[in-house]
């Protein structure tokens, strides 16, 4: 059969965090959760959710996370990319050409990558269904049945993230990302009062977000350093790539770029500036499924660690736990995945299975998860924008 896809549909959503999580997030001063100087309010998570429907009649779904202080684009201005520009690569496409959709898709449209990535992961899903195999076997196999997961300390006194990281070792969780970044005498009481109640049989990695300048991120970075920490992201401003480079030549704990990483041109600068030695990867950075995969296999080649993080809806937790499951070999840490922690709803009907610790990868064709349309309809923040030939 000659397939085609014949419609695209795009809704942009808001789902609020649930209220513990929002009063988690407040215990720091910035309200957020974080040491982040955004001055925007952050009360849920804003998303695009995109349906590619082909002519056989299989559906394949795709979700993007933004948020404007990171992304810098909201989910209209993804919405509107694809509804004029991005479409014309789309359309009356076979979707088993990704290589080519994506390839017009770069060519016709700078940047974008959300927009573009979107696409491709509906795409991967697309497949899926048309083959009527689990999307993990497009992606390289199906290694594993589970994955390790992370869970995500908000910034906050030393006590209370104590308890948080106590509360989620209970619940089978080995791995914590701690925000930190009020100061390096509080980052050191953080971990100090975390090592003493739980010891060196947990995995840590910090989040500065943007926190520090350079000359200050080597020294905080230092001061916890004997605590044994995986990685460290974003401790300078996400543009000052040159400040990063500073950073990782200074200290042995390896750096990793979430803010300032959104393009493969991007990492590949990062890593030949010396400025980073993880690769955080995730649904929209840098952008989709394919990107991913070239920026894997990059990293790897250089010898790099690799980490898939983010805090998304159903769909895309469940395109991050296909992934690190086909790529097992290649992921070095556990996957950060806290949407189903932090947010209202997932939208999807077949709840994924987090237990002790771990996701397991999804049943089914694609990315084994079905939209929930009532969620949806609930969750929307516009009409549903259909586009077809």
């Amino acid at each position: 059969m000659n397939y085609r896809i014949e419609k695209i549909e795009l809704t942009p959503l808001h789902v609020p965090f649930k209220d513990y999580v929002i009063k988690a997030m407040g215990e720091a001063d910035s309200g957020l959760g974080m040491a982040s100087r955004s001055q925007e309010s952050w009360l849920g998570g804003d998303f695009v959710i995109c349906r590619l429907i082909s002519n056989d009649g299989s559906e394949g779904l795709g979700e993007s996370f933004v948020w404007l202080p990171e992304t810098g684009v909201s989910p209209y201005q993804i919405i509107d990319a694809i509804k004029n520009s991005l479409k014309n690569y789309v359309m009356g496409e076979n979707p088993f050409n990704i290589e080519k959709i994506n390839y017009r898709m770069d060519v016709n449209l700078a940047r974008n990558e959300t927009a573009k990535g979107l696409i491709d992961m509906a795409l991967y899903d697309l497949l899926g269904h048309i083959k009527d195999i689990s999307a993990c076997y497009l992606l390289g196999g199906k290694i594993v049945d589970k994955i390790p997961i992370a869970a995500l300390i908000p910034l906050g006194e030393p006590m209370f993230m104590k308890g948080l990281v106590r509360s989620y070792y209970r619940r089978g969780f080995r791995s914590f990302r701690l925000k930190l970044g009020k100061s390096p005498e509080k980052d050191v009481e953080i971990l100090q009062a975390i090592r003493r109640a739980l010891g060196f049989n947990i995995r840590i990695r910090v989040d500065y977000n943007q926190a520090y300048s350079p000359q200050v991120a080597v020294k905080a970075i230092k001061a916890i350093e004997s605590y044994n920490i995986d990685f460290v992201e974003e401790p300078v401003r996400s543009d000052d790539y040159v400040g990063m480079a500073f950073v990782q030549n200074r200290v042995d704990t390896p750096l990793m770029s979430h803010e300032g990483f959104f393009t493969l041109k991007d990492f590949i600068t990062l890593v030949e500036l010396k400025a980073v030695r993880v690769l955080g990867l995730n649904s929209d950075r840098p952008g989709g499924v394919s990107k991913a995969l070239k920026a894997l296999n990059y990293a790897k080649m250089r010898g790099l660690g690799v980490v898939l993080h983010n805090q998304p809806l159903g769909i895309a937790s469940a395109m991050h736990i296909h992934f690190h499951a086909a790529q097992f070999y290649s992921i070095d840490y556990a996957t950060e995945l806290f949407g189903q922690e932090m947010l209202e709803d997932d939208l999807i009907q077949n709840p994924i299975d987090y237990s002790d610790g771990t996701a397991k990868v999804p049943n089914g064709s694609g990315w084994g998860v079905k939209l929930d349309e009532h969620a949806l309809a609930k969750y929307a923040t516009d009409d549903t924008i259909v586009i077809e030939k």
